[in-house]
């Protein structure tokens, strides 16, 4: 395998990925959710466009069993160490349920949070028509916003799962409304997640605004992955749509098994690894 080069790069802008979308030849967004100082820092050094810092952080680094009970304060915390470790990407904190629902003047309000506290460059919110006037609010509070359509996992209660939405004519149609009702809101990106190819091109071909998929084939203006699926360290479930990059949970476990085992046998810490007094000073500490 060949090694990749990381390279430092100029800080990427809103306003440089949105003209992607009608530049002729302009590379295609990438993008990856990160959640910590290290895994930001990777990203940011392997070019990335934009840092997600997603509430699927709930699930793959907190462990709950879906992104619902996630709260502002934890994604805070999280968007602080991320903006710490990434310089050049666009990084975005993701809206965690409850904290954009009641009201547009609460969604401004912790939206204001992750700019001021933690130093994200934007936010994202799932919904579409439902959140539009939301996303509107945010904007012309100076706020930027990625929206996110099809599946949306903060409401796989209420819709029956992470299933793939739009596959009758019914749901095609409302996606395709709720594309250009978030860019008409005023949104510069659109994440559109677990849709159909063939609709997700359509879709990306209707909005003048680029889209990132997830789950939604090659026609979208970019990709976005969660980190801990495409490096292989999340142990509870893959979703179809992710391409597995590496398998570190596997090299993780096999290395702590070795510590382990070095560790019962003697074998660790060897003499490299530790340090060395002088043999008068330690008889002259005998001889007391």
């Amino acid at each position: 395998m060949s090694k990749m080069t990381l390279e430092r790069e100029a800080k990427r802008t809103i306003p440089e990925l949105k003209g992607r979308k009608a530049a002729a030849n302009a590379p295609r967004i990438t993008m990856v959710t990160a959640y910590d100082y290290p895994t930001a820092l990777l990203a940011d050094r392997a070019g990335m466009d934009m840092i997600l810092v997603g509430d699927s952080l709930g699930m793959v680094v907190l462990g709950y069993d879906s992104t619902t009970p996630v709260t502002m304060e934890e994604m805070l915390h999280h968007a602080k160490a991320v903006r710490r470790g990434a310089k050049n990407a666009v990084l975005v904190g993701d809206m965690p349920f409850g904290s954009f629902n009641a009201s547009p003047e609460e969604a401004i309000r912790n939206a204001v949070r992750f700019l001021k506290e933690a130093g994200m460059d934007a936010v994202k919110l799932e919904g579409g028509v439902n959140q539009a006037e939301t996303a509107r609010a945010l904007v012309r509070a100076g706020i930027p916003v990625v929206g996110h359509i099809g599946l949306l996992p903060q409401l796989v209660s209420a819709t029956g799962g992470f299933k793939v939405q739009g596959r009758n004519e019914e749901g095609a149609r409302q996606l395709l409304e709720d594309a250009r009702a978030l860019e008409e809101a005023g949104c510069f990106a659109i994440v559109v997640e677990a849709v159909p190819d063939r609709l997700a091109t359509l879709i990306t071909q209707s909005v003048q605004i680029p889209t990132i998929g997830i789950g939604a084939g090659a026609g979208c203006d970019g990709q976005v992955l969660v980190m801990h699926d495409l490096i292989g360290l999340f142990d509870r479930f893959t979703p179809r749509f992710v391409k597995k990059y590496a398998n570190v949970y596997d090299i993780i476990e096999e290395a702590l098994l070795q510590y382990k085992n070095e560790v019962i046998e003697g074998q660790f810490p060897a003499a490299e690894h530790s340090f060395t007094i002088k043999d008068e000073v330690l008889e002259r500490v005998y001889g007391e």
